[in-house]
């Protein structure tokens, strides 16, 4: 079984000098929000409705009915002609993404039908308000772009739109997320801009894959089990038991669990239903985003072999099935997907294994988990981690034929005529922060309060 904490989440609850403590314990450096962000990145990329741990999958890859590539397919859909659900029908509004609200208040939420259900372009992106709200902002940021493509005269707003936020998201998975969560070294490998003629310093450029003997592949990218079987399963060790979401509806003092099967309403942050202004996201506890206490933003857990309790202690299956407890889904799936052991896979990559695994968890995802324990204190991936998961991204752009280092190798957000009043960090740098700020969701608690200021006094 997976290590995991032994105080229960009540007790987290009751005593908030105990929750400090923990939070000392189990904290990384990594904002909250890119816990969820990892979640919405998953969804982009890799889809397989077919899937069954009963059956034995192709073990070159994961079979993937929409396209391995970081074109937010969980966005835009098969467009909006073969998708015509997912975008505003009203006059006026062509090319823009439906967006619905919380009754009663001015607070954006996705659109949804009359069940409540989201209509989205990835029914997973509403499984917990957090990632909700991350899908709700490129909604908003998409719409944004059109409405500034349209004023600066494009020949197709939509079409100039979804280029710039794709390229921008592109940008953020790789500069921003990654470099957060890989090995510095091994990131650095990956993905290099480097002049076409070596004589040529100031020539053409173009981006090379310095980890293809890892991850390569014919005519079109796939999804290598190792990646999505184990090693990018690594953000469920981030999950924290409880969030903080606003100060309008909760105040600094509430915080509510991700999960939790004993709660009803607004009792915890499950989605799949209407969103209620008590699970709004107040950005700047999640983000790096200018909140000035030290309690923000939010951090993720660790990388580590210590899963939140939210996660451990999930419902069983009616049936009596385990299935639904996740440390021991992920570990059959590998099993199912005959991943090898994680040592074996640290020496096919000439990396000398760690010598503190314990006895009989050399499961690749265990592997994992453990690796960034040991060697990086949980803060980021160790090197089997960072090497998987590089070479796969590195691998997905340079695959993509409509990636931005294919396209125009040395764009930059900077160079983009549609991002002209967006605002990089404190640090200089184009984070998932911007995709909140081009959104206009609400970044402070004042912002809530102004968004909500329709709420009926009842």
């Amino acid at each position: 079984m997976i290590e995991r904490p032994t105080v229960k989440p009540t007790d987290i609850a009751q005593d908030a000098a105990l929750r400090a403590d923990l939070d000392a314990q189990f904290n990384s450096a990594i904002p909250a929000g890119y816990t969820y962000f990892g979640q919405f990145v998953d969804h982009d990329i890799t889809f397989d409705p077919a899937s069954s741990l009963m059956r034995r999958n192709d073990p070159s890859g994961l079979l993937n009915h929409r396209t391995p590539r970081l074109d937010l397919d969980n966005v835009y859909g098969a467009g909006p002609d073969d998708a015509p659900y997912l975008y505003d029908q009203d006059k006026g509004r062509k090319g823009r993404l439906l967006i619905g609200n919380i009754p009663g208040t001015n607070l954006p939420d996705l659109p949804r039908n009359q069940q409540g259900r989201a209509l989205i372009g990835d029914m997973r992106n509403d499984e917990n308000a957090i990632v909700s709200q991350l899908q709700l902002a490129f909604l908003l940021a998409h719409n944004a772009l059109v409405e500034e493509a349209e004023k600066q005269g494009a020949d197709n707003p939509f079409e100039a739109a979804r280029r710039t936020l794709r390229w921008l998201y592109q940008w953020i998975v790789w500069h921003d997320f990654l470099k957060r969560v890989t090995r510095p070294d091994v990131w650095a490998c990956a993905l290099q801009l480097q002049p076409d003629c070596l004589n040529m310093p100031d020539g053409p450029k173009r981006w090379r894959l310095g980890l293809k003997d890892i991850y390569s592949w014919r005519n079109q990218p796939y999804m290598p089990v190792e990646f999505s079987a184990a090693a990018y399963r690594f953000g469920h060790s981030m999950v924290r038991n409880h969030y903080q979401t606003n100060s309008e509806f909760r105040g600094l003092d509430e915080f509510v669990p991700i999960f939790d099967s004993s709660s009803a309403g607004a009792g915890d942050l499950r989605g799949f239903g209407p969103m209620v202004p008590e699970n709004v996201v107040q950005w700047d506890w999640f983000l790096e985003m200018g909140n000035p206490l030290a309690a923000f933003p939010q951090r993720a857990r660790k990388i580590d072999t210590r899963l939140a309790n939210s996660l451990a202690f999930l419902a069983e299956e009616e049936d009596g099935s385990p299935m639904n407890i996740l440390a021991r889904r992920n570990l059959l799936r590998g099993i199912q997907m005959d991943l090898p052991a994680g040592t074996a896979v640290a020496r096919k990559f000439c990396v000398e294994p760690i010598a503190t695994l314990p006895e009989n968890r050399d499961f690749l995802w265990y592997y994992i988990l453990k690796e960034a324990e040991d060697t990086e204190a949980g803060e980021r991936l160790g090197k089997v981690g960072s090497l998987i998961v590089c070479a796969t991204f590195a691998g997905l752009l340079k695959g993509d034929p409509n990636s931005f280092i294919n396209m125009a190798p040395c764009w930059t957000p900077d160079d983009d005529p549609l991002l002209k009043d967006v605002t990089k960090d404190e640090n200089g740098r184009w984070t998932l922060a911007a995709i909140i700020q081009l959104s206009g969701l609400p970044v402070t608690g004042l912002d809530v309060k102004k968004a909500a200021a329709s709420v009926s006094a009842a």
